[in-house]
């Protein structure tokens, strides 16, 4: 692409680029924070082998059992390709099942099994220190402030995810 005119001193060419300030750009943080949330859970649950997405997957079955895998995508976020993989591989863990629907064969769902739910017994206090750790850097009031703005951002924008979380819509009501 050729450089434009304008935008620099005496009429100079300029890219488009150079109006661009990456420490200016939201997108660029929460980006980055997402990286840094997912090397500290994983850090934290390291001896139990589970992924951020992992974990939510199973934490929601325990919740709700019998929820077939299109609501579990739903509910977390996640389109259905990305959520079958993820059953796909706790289910080889022995973690969780799926099964044919009795009133429906064509849906799937899943039971968290016993080792699943001792495996997330196992893993929430490291959850819980990663979380803490995550927000470790603001002040009490920091913290509830930033929670309280986040979710306001992903509720507010949950229409624009290739998976919108039904939980967002229903987190949205209650404002």
């Amino acid at each position: 692409m050729p450089p434009r005119k304008g935008g620099g001193t005496g009429g100079g060419l300029r890219r488009p680029a150079d109006a661009i300030d990456l420490d200016t750009l939201p997108g660029y943080f929460i980006r980055r924070q997402q990286q840094i949330a997912v090397a500290i859970f994983l850090e934290e649950a390291e001896q139990q082998g589970l992924t951020p997405v992992q974990f939510a997957a199973l934490l929601t079955v325990a919740r709700q059992p019998e929820l077939d895998q299109r609501s579990l995508a739903a509910t977390i976020g996640l389109d259905t390709s990305t959520v079958a993989s993820v059953i796909d591989r706790l289910e080889a863990r022995n973690l969780m099942r799926r099964q044919p629907s009795l009133q429906d064969r064509r849906l799937r769902l899943l039971t968290t099994t016993p080792e699943g739910l001792a495996l997330l017994d196992e893993v929430e206090p490291g959850v819980l220190r990663a979380q803490e750790r995550i927000l470790a850097p603001l002040s009490p009031s920091e913290k509830k402030a930033f929670l309280q703005l986040l979710m306001k951002l992903v509720q507010g924008n949950n229409g624009f995810s290739r998976a919108p979380s039904a939980s967002s819509d229903r987190s949205a009501a209650e404002d």
